[in-house]
């Protein structure tokens, strides 16, 4: 066995129930944790990602500290960094894997350098249930079909055998192995609109297991419905945290099972779970989707180009209050509640006819719990043109939408300040109130809050008939 081992850290800010580095810390004297930051991996602007990488940096350094394991941060190349290491260093590399196409088969390439060199590597499941390629029907094909899909995942991690719990192990001495490393703070980004996260969020793994906790204690119970209320506090909102590898879905899953009464909050969390399963095997046995519409015939989709429309998108201005509502959210935040990322989404491809790409873009670059599995087969289910996706003709109404699950408006009234005088009766369609009405509370629909930038009716019909062209190609 190698003198130092090199826990290659990437997407598992977690002491717990992280196989590598507690592989690495019981079989070496000293070990390392790298984190090497690539700006390539995100010329795609996901500069929001770039503020939570940071601070889990910063954290889980001091988490790594008290076993005597230091964090070392390179900027460059993955491959590039890791083909320097050479025989003569006498080190062991381990790492969890990511479930991305582009990064698996990195993996292999640095798999080979390393036997290229003799170097000895080991790595271990990634944050996920299953192995992706261990769930498809009798067949062996994969799934297209969320249900049959996560009926299988599901007795598949039930029977299989539990994995030996992992536990880090505190060394009694601590090395720097690489030369000139970087601050955690080297990697925000220019922009400096993140800050406002920090009144939103604490990252760390600490404080994942405490919100965990918190969400099984007092509310999972009535998930089922409060999930759809964006004014409620009703989600666990751990989504970020499992996304940068705070914490493990396994202790996820193994902690909500340790409740006694299952009802059917329990069963629609879980299922939750079993979504982010069905994208990472989507999009690994179908990675054209992260280019492009799963559903082919999509690609003739008469799309519509419009920067204004777009821009009034981003910026919460197209004058439907839920939708407006749900942007400012993820600008001030960096997370959007699910109910209304269906909303905004809807309205976009629909209303506005404009690519689901776009608003995918703009997603990855401001949410903090962008997974790009995730994010591409929401989009594309939204849009209709993906596994198992919602049909294009399903098309929200954001005035029924904000009604059903809005219905005081402390949602719209907490992101769109400007209508907080509105009566509830027009909260969600200020325009139709009277000139009389918006004069007496100071709120001017076309000056102190826009207009409708198009009419649901109209865009509604524009949007079925875009459609039916598809079944003339």
């Amino acid at each position: 066995m190698s003198k130092i081992g090199i826990f290659w850290l990437r997407e598992d800010f977690r002491i717990e129930n992280n196989q590598a580095l507690s592989f690495a810390t019981q079989n070496h004297q000293i070990v390392s944790a790298l984190y090497i930051f690539n700006q390539k991996n995100f010329s795609k602007k996901k500069e929001a990602q770039q503020w939570w990488i940071s601070k889990s940096l910063e954290t889980f350094q001091k988490d790594l500290l008290k076993y005597n394991v230091n964090l070392e941060i390179q900027f460059g190349d993955e491959l590039e960094i890791l083909s320097k290491l050479k025989k003569k260093d006498n080190v062991s590399v381990y790492w969890n894997k990511i479930y991305e196409p582009e990064i698996i088969n990195l993996g292999k390439k640095i798999r080979d350098v390393f036997i290229k060199n003799e170097i000895n590597f080991k790595y271990f499941k990634g944050n996920i249930l299953n192995e992706f390629q261990d769930v498809t029907k009798n067949d062996g094909t994969p799934f297209k079909v969320f249900t049959p899909f996560w009926r299988t995942a599901e007795k598949i991690y039930i029977n299989s055998v539990p994995s030996k719990k992992s536990q880090v192990k505190k060394l009694t001495k601590k090395i720097n192995f690489f030369k000139n490393n970087k601050n955690f703070k080297d990697i925000l980004p220019k922009k400096n609109w993140y800050k406002k996260f920090e009144k939103y969020w604490l990252v760390s793994e600490e404080n994942s297991k405490k919100i965990l906790n918190k969400f099984i204690s007092t509310k999972i119970k009535d998930y089922g419905i409060n999930r759809d209320i964006p004014s409620v506090d009703g989600t666990s909102k751990l989504s970020p945290y499992i996304k940068n590898g705070q914490i493990h879905v396994e202790t996820i899953w193994s902690k909500c099972n340790e409740i006694k009464s299952k009802g059917i909050g329990f069963r629609k969390y879980i299922n939750e779970l079993g979504w982010r399963e069905f994208s990472h095997s989507l999009i690994n046995y179908f990675p054209e989707m992260l280019k492009g519409n799963l559903r082919k015939e999509f690609d003739k989709f008469p799309w519509v180009k419009n920067d204004n429309f777009l821009k009034a998108w981003k910026k919460g201005m197209t004058g439907y209050p839920i939708v407006d509502a749900g942007m400012r959210e993820l600008w001030e935040t960096g997370w959007m509640h699910n109910r209304i990322r269906m909303v905004v989404a809807s309205f976009l491809v629909k209303h506005l006819r404009i690519n689901w790409k776009e608003g995918e873009k703009h997603f990855r670059n401001c949410l903090l719990d962008f997974n790009e599995a995730n994010n591409v087969a929401q989009w594309q289910w939204v849009a209709g043109c993906g596994a198992d996706a919602a049909p294009y003709f399903r098309i929200f109404n954001p005035i029924i939408q904000g009604e059903k699950f809005d219905k005081e408006g402390k949602y719209v009234k907490k992101w769109v300040p400007e209508l907080i005088k509105v009566p509830l009766k027009f909260i969600h369609k200020p325009w139709e109130m009277e000139l009389k009405y918006q004069q007496a509370i100071k709120t001017i629909v076309g000056k102190d809050y826009p207009k409708p930038i198009v009419v649901h009716e109209q865009a509604r019909a524009s949007a079925l008939q875009a459609f039916q062209t598809l079944k003339k190609n």
